[in-house]
């Protein structure tokens, strides 16, 4: 058992070497890997995405050994080394301690441990299955990236005080859209005949109007800086829909590594905004009936995988709007209930028939029970 002291002092090495890691993204190709891993880790926390970063860049799915036994029939491949991510130690708080820390919380995270979880890559058995699988295929269909485009452009519209509009290319002097600032309004090149470039010119403007408006923290920014952060967000949101428009231009980074404050600032900034834009084409993905389940075998399925996809099913009946998207689902739902049903009565029928001693209900009772 290691000592307080080594234990604290390969914690700080652990962090240390992330640091490390971060100032080392002098070149493109690099910041792009670690925008690959905020993409994949958006729901973490920027400690926890620097660390997996530096630990294993091509990382993709990561959980604890349980958890991928348990919740995904997977086990760790023998010999494995684990990636470390902070976990919280939370504290139930004294009356004393409520007082020293001035708060009326019951609880309180006093500290970070360091536990170990393992990349899907580092594990064997069933294959993962992920409605994100099903959302990249769908955008396939460059007709799927319009009605994300449009769908992006209309929450724009009608859910925020930004105003999103198009305009010839012609009009726009080589740019393929540009953000306006003194009137909070985005300007798209309405005839780009690339549906994908333009989804990501319109995920590039709006997050200069995050990052770079008047009322932003940031809209002092060199230039360069704020094309490379907006260019940034719009490669991360990009990524998570699995939709490729070819090169990026993302070597201001290189100034950035000079100034470990400024870098971390940076990538603060661009993971609060990705985060942003991923929730919001989650959430339109699935309105469109793009984040289909997959296909299942549900013969293969055990009774909590059924249950569990039954259960989701039913949740997304309830808020599909979409006549055609709710049929889909209620004709998904009615397969797994049969399949349920299936199996109910096959274990009812072999108990049955392995206690045929056990006294069978009268018929007049039976009968009852079948009215």
């Amino acid at each position: 058992m290691p000592s307080k002291v080594e234990t604290e002092k390969w914690k700080r090495q652990l962090v240390e070497n992330a640091e490390k890691e971060i100032l080392k993204l002098t070149d493109s190709e690099k910041f792009k890997s670690y925008l690959d891993t905020v993409a994949k880790f958006h729901r973490y926390s920027q400690r926890n995405i620097d660390l997996i970063y530096s630990q294993n860049p091509s990382a993709s799915q990561v959980a604890g050994f349980k958890k991928w036994q348990n919740d995904f029939k997977r086990s760790v491949n023998k010999g494995e080394k684990g990636i470390r991510i902070a976990a919280p130690i939370i504290k139930k708080l004294t009356p004393e301690d409520q007082k020293m820390l001035d708060t009326t919380e019951e609880k309180a995270i006093v500290g970070y441990r360091y536990i170990p979880v393992f990349d899907v890559s580092q594990t064997s058995s069933k294959p993962v299955l992920s409605a994100k699988d099903f959302v990249k295929e769908n955008l396939a269909d460059h007709q799927n990236v319009t009605s994300l485009y449009n769908a992006f452009k209309d929450y724009l519209n009608q859910q925020t005080d930004l105003k999103v509009s198009e305009v010839p290319l012609a009009t726009l002097n080589g740019a393929k859209g540009y953000f306006q600032p003194s009137t909070n309004e985005i300007v798209i090149g309405g005839d780009e005949p690339d549906n994908a470039l333009k989804l990501k010119t319109l995920y590039h403007e709006y997050a200069h109007s995050q990052l770079h408006g008047l009322k932003s923290a940031f809209k002092d920014r060199p230039r360069a800086y704020q094309e490379t952060q907006a260019e940034a967000v719009a490669y991360v949101a990009m990524q998570n829909i699995g939709v490729d428009t070819g090169n990026y231009s993302l070597g201001y980074v290189a100034t950035w590594a000079k100034d470990k404050a400024v870098i971390h600032s940076a990538l603060s900034e661009i993971q609060q905004v990705s985060n942003k834009v991923i929730e919001l084409s989650d959430g339109l993905t699935k309105q469109l009936g793009l984040q289909k389940e997959p296909e299942h075998d549900l013969k293969k399925l055990s009774a909590q995988e059924l249950n569990k996809s039954y259960q989701g099913l039913q949740q997304q009946v309830q808020q599909a709007t979409n006549p055609q998207q709710k049929s889909e689902l209620k004709n998904k739902l009615n397969d797994i209930h049969h399949e349920i049903s299936n199996r109910t009565q096959k274990q009812l029928q072999a108990f049955t028939e392995e206690n045929l001693s056990i006294n069978q209900p009268k018929s007049e009772l039976d009968q009852s029970l079948k009215r």
